[in-house]
């Protein structure tokens, strides 16, 4: 609980191009995790719309 609360703060005052070190490597910025979290998020709903039309036919918009 305590590290969601540090990670928030540190992520609320930082740039979206700032980039964040993790044992002494760079790891990457919050525009790289938001781009991979959007991609995540599009694949799921194309599993879930795949889903669907397996069950129902129905073609998504």
């Amino acid at each position: 609980m305590e590290e969601t609360v540090l990670a928030r703060k540190a992520a609320a005052t930082a740039s979206m191009d700032d980039t964040f070190t993790s044992h002494e490597e760079d790891v990457a910025s919050l525009r790289y995790f938001h781009l991979q979290m959007i991609a995540e998020y599009a694949r799921h709903n194309g599993h879930t719309d795949m889903l669907r039309q397996a069950i129902d036919g129905a073609k998504g918009v």
